[in-house]
C-alpha cells in the first residue's frame, strides 16, 4: 500500500429540506491527513464528522471548497480513497472469501493468483482463514468487520476512511477490532482517517487527534499522540495516556460547555 496525503480546503455544506430551515453542517472546513499516519477525527453526534468523511471519500459534494490528494483534486468515489462504513457492506450471497476478492475481481474481469494470496494473507492476519467458507450471516459482529476491512485493505488504497466502525460492538469484541487494526496499521502503515466518538479508542489508536468544533462546523484543535509504537492497551495505565486524555476530554467539554452549541443531527448521521 502506498500513502497518500489527504487534504480538505475550505469544505462548506449546508442541507436544505422542503418546509425546514437550512442546516449548516459545516463552514470553510479545512483538515489535512498526512501520509502514513493515523489520524482520529473526534466530535459529539451532529458535529458533522460523517459528512466530512463523505464528502472527502467522494459521496457527497461539498456546496464549496475542494478535496486533494497528494496534491490532485478529487471529487467522485475511487479505489485510491475507500471507506469503511458504520453498517455493514459485505454481500450476503457470496463467502467471506469472495467478499474480499470482490474488488480485485472487478477491476481484473476475475480474481487471479495475486490476488486470491493477497486475500489469503488478510484473511490469516484477522483470524478470518478459518471462516473463508462462510457467509456474513454465519458471522459475528466482529468478524464482519474484520471481514470488511480486509476487503477495503486487498484493494490496496492510499488513504482508508473508517467511520465509526467498531459502533456497536460490545466492549471485549470493540477492544479485539482495535488490536486487530492497530496491528495492521503498524505492519503497513496505510493512510487512515478514523471518526470514532470514543475517546479511550481515539487516544489508543491515534498520532494525531483532530477535534470537530459544533459550534463553527469545522476542525479545531489537534492534539499530538506521542505514545509510543507498538501499542499495547498497556499503555493506557501511563502517565502520558493521562495527560493526553485530560487534554481531551478539556476540549470536549468546552464545546458541550459552550452556551451556543446546540447539536444538530445531520443526513449523514453526524
Amino acid at each position: 500500500m502506498s500513502g497518500g496525503e489527504l487534504r480538505a480546503e475550505n469544505l462548506s455544506k449546508t442541507y436544505r429540506a422542503k418546509g425546514q430551515a437550512p442546516v449548516r453542517v459545516l463552514d470553510n472546513c479545512s483538515l489535512a491527513v498526512a501520509a502514513g499516519r493515523l489520524t482520529v477525527l473526534m466530535g459529539p453526534s451532529g458535529s458533522g464528522k460523517s459528512t466530512l468523511a463523505y464528502i472527502l471519500a467522494g459521496y457527497v459534494a461539498p456546496d464549496r471548497g475542494r478535496v486533494l490528494l497528494d496534491g490532485a483534486a478529487v471529487e467522485k468515489p475511487g479505489p485510491n480513497r475507500l471507506m469503511v462504513f458504520q453498517e455493514t457492506t459485505l454481500w450476503p450471497w457470496m463467502t467471506v472469501a469472495d467478499n474480499v476478492l470482490f474488488g480485485p475481481s472487478v477491476r481484473t474481469a476475475g480474481a487471479k493468483a495475486e490476488a486470491r494470496a493477497k486475500a489469503r494473507d488478510l484473511l490469516q492476519r484477522f483470524g478470518l482463514l478459518d471462516f473463508q467458507d462462510k457467509f456474513p450471516g454465519q458471522l459475528s459482529g466482529g468478524m464482519k468487520r474484520r471481514a470488511e476491512i480486509a476487503q477495503a485493505l486487498i484493494n490496496e488504497p492510499r488513504v482508508l476512511i473508517m467511520d465509526e466502525p467498531f459502533r456497536g460492538l460490545d466492549v471485549m469484541t470493540r477492544e479485539l477490532m482495535q488490536e486487530y487494526y492497530l496491528k495492521v496499521f503498524e505492519e503497513s502503515r496505510p493512510t487512515t482517517l478514523f471518526i470514532t466518538s470514543e475517546i479511550e479508542e481515539a487516544i489508543f489508536l491515534a498520532d494525531v487527534i483532530l477535534f470537530m468544533d459544533p459550534k463553527l462546523g469545522r476542525v479545531g484543535r489537534a492534539i499530538e499522540v506521542d505514545l509510543p509504537r507498538p501499542r499495547t492497551f498497556e499503555i493506557m495505565a501511563s502517565a502520558r495516556y493521562r495527560e493526553i486524555k485530560e487534554q481531551a476530554l478539556e476540549t470536549l467539554y468546552a464545546h458541550e460547555e459552550s452556551e451556543h452549541y446546540s447539536p444538530q443531527q445531520t443526513p449523514m448521521g453526524g
